[in-house]
């Protein structure tokens, strides 16, 4: 018994397979993402924000706004896993700050 296939059937075909494409790549793309390198306090860019490993060496005369709760754990512009010492940051991209560091551009989290 001969099969056949109409026109419609195997263009309809062709666009579902050619649609899933850019499906894979992103799918082999995201298990290579690059790791972030710490960043260095003494980076001019952390250096201009007042960045700091840890919020408790904060110069509080250099900073007045500055209070003892504000971590990057809790700004809004840290990225990380639930528990991890270090995440990334929107203000550094491509860097990984300390869970209590801080800096002067430091905003709550909402809830």
């Amino acid at each position: 018994m001969k099969q056949t296939f109409s026109r419609r059937t195997l263009v309809s075909g062709a666009f579902c397979a050619v649609a899933l494409i850019p499906a894979l790549g992103v799918i082999s793309t995201s298990e290579a993402a690059p790791a972030l390198q710490p960043l260095d306090p003494s980076d001019p860019t952390a250096k201009s924000f007042g960045y700091l490993n840890d919020t408790t060496k904060v110069d509080a005369s250099a900073y007045p706004s500055h209070k003892a709760d504000q971590v990057c754990s809790n700004c809004a512009q840290f990225v990380a896993m639930a528990g991890a010492a270090t995440g990334g940051c929107n203000v550094f991209p491509g860097k990984s700050v300390q869970k209590n560091g801080w800096c002067k551009v430091w905003a709550k989290k909402p809830a």
